[in-house]
């Protein structure tokens, strides 16, 4: 078999008409931010403080519904409202005329996107939601549309036209779509006055969750999973607890459990090193580091990964104790990288 052609030996044998010029890519994208300069030019801000002071008043859940790419884009404004603070969900509309509408309460607001306003499906649903007391809003790029007259409230969302050379493929109603109800998740996330705290509740799972809800405590080793011993223990007969129990050093403490220091592999090259043979004769109180980094049990666990980073010289673990500087665990970076921080 011959070899694969070169990823640019590639490009370069396509005949000149099938190469998308650099100027018409640029015009593009120009003419899509005159499209959606359009919307924000033409926004009606009296129906959007209306809309988003409805969401802020709901009682009950904000359900968003939608067809084709339009409930895409509802499924995902749905999302980003409920990782900002607001009860949401998304509602399909086909399902909902199949017995998902048995959801739907009182105090619900079940919210349509349509670029025409007269998707069928959701003209179908509208008298089913009525039916069930939630209140209904409309959302369309036409004023006068049948999803405008049929709900109890209806937010315009100007569209100049499609970026399609055909003004058929739904490219850039759905920009604003996306712009718009990202935008109004935010200004109800601001009227909340929704916390970094709180926020990051609702992303357990992300690097920013935690960063923020992760203690030291909920990833610290602690009991017999930490390296302890005495300082007048032998060096050479600490050597197992040194290398076994992963964290490459050993705490020093004494019969009460407060911290006296610590001995690392490190320290054990250098004293070999230096005294030879006569390592193990020494204790690991003659060698060991008398002044350790520890941090406390409740302190945040990126505090604990910046502490271990901290000049003169990083180190790979840290010493947990109390109040009485009493050993109770010990956080190495191994532990924190593996936590995802």
């Amino acid at each position: 078999m011959g070899a694969l052609a070169e990823p640019m030996d590639a490009i370069a044998t396509l005949d000149d008409a099938s190469v998308f010029g650099m100027n018409q890519l640029k015009r593009l994208f120009s003419d899509q931010r005159k499209y959606l300069g359009f919307f924000f030019d033409h926004l009606d801000y009296t129906q959007v403080q209306a809309f988003t002071q409805l969401l802020l008043d709901a009682k009950g859940v904000v359900f968003f519904s939608g067809m084709g790419k339009s409930g895409f884009i509802a499924q995902k404004i749905s999302q980003t409202l409920v990782s900002t603070g607001t009860k949401a969900a998304f509602l399909s509309p086909t399902n909902a005329l199949h017995g998902d509408i048995g959801i739907l309460g009182s105090g619900d607001v079940v919210v349509l996107f349509s670029k025409s306003g007269a998707t069928e499906e959701l003209l179908r649903l509208i008298p089913c939601v009525k039916a069930k007391g939630a209140y209904l809003v409309g959302i369309s790029s036409l004023k006068n549309s049948k999803l405008s007259k049929m709900c109890d409230m209806h937010v315009h969302l100007p569209l100049e036209r499609e970026l399609c050379p055909f003004d058929l493929a739904p490219v850039t109603s759905t920009a604003i779509q996306m712009l718009f109800g990202d935008t109004v998740a935010i200004a109800l996330m601001q009227a909340k006055n929704l916390t970094r705290e709180e926020y990051a509740l609702n992303h357990p799972a992300g690097r920013i969750g935690k960063h923020l809800i992760f203690r030291v405590q909920d990833i610290m080793k602690k009991e017999d999973a930490v390296p302890f011993c005495k300082e007048n223990d032998l060096i050479m007969d600490q050597l197992v607890e040194l290398t076994s129990k992963g964290c490459g050093c050993l705490i020093v403490i004494d019969d009460e459990c407060h911290l006296l220091g610590t001995f690392t592999d490190g320290d054990l090259r250098r004293t070999l090193k230096s005294y030879g043979g006569r390592v193990f004769q020494l204790t690991v109180g003659q060698m060991c580091n008398r002044s350790p980094r520890s941090i406390g049990v409740n302190v945040m666990a990126v505090n604990a990964m910046q502490k271990m980073e901290a000049p003169p010289s990083p180190v790979t673990f840290l010493p947990v104790v109390d109040h009485a500087n009493v050993v109770i665990g010990i956080v190495t970076l191994h532990d924190l990288v593996s936590a995802g921080l």
